[in-house]
């Protein structure tokens, strides 16, 4: 039986790591931890922040209310207050869409 390699998926990320997911500072992850609610990254003893993927995914959806859709950063606190679920139903469809797109454009150069 061939040897399978198993996939180490991280269950903490630095500070850093997160910003350059988004392509922002990381002084604005830690100005969005202090103004959201929903960003709680642990800290380990050094103090250093370590976001997990429910972190990423509730900056992922901030960045997409302030950055992408234009709202300041009350509307996005209301928005988060009153419909979450709504937001994160229409991120996931975007992004699949966005899946769907990619692989269009990748048939598109094949042929």
């Amino acid at each position: 039986m061939p040897y399978k390699e198993k996939v180490i998926e991280k269950k903490y990320y630095a500070i850093g790591e997160v910003a350059d997911m988004f392509k922002v500072a990381t002084s604005l992850i830690r100005f969005w931890e202090s103004e959201f609610d929903v960003i709680r990254p642990k800290k380990n003893r050094k103090g250093n922040r370590q976001f997990t993927k429910e972190d990423i995914e509730n900056v992922k959806l901030i960045y997409h209310l302030v950055k992408e859709k234009g709202f300041t950063l009350q509307g996005a606190k209301d928005m988060l207050k009153n419909d979450a679920g709504a937001v994160k139903d229409k991120m996931e469809i975007i992004d699949s869409l966005n899946k769907v797109r990619q692989f269009l454009l990748e048939l598109r150069d094949q042929a």
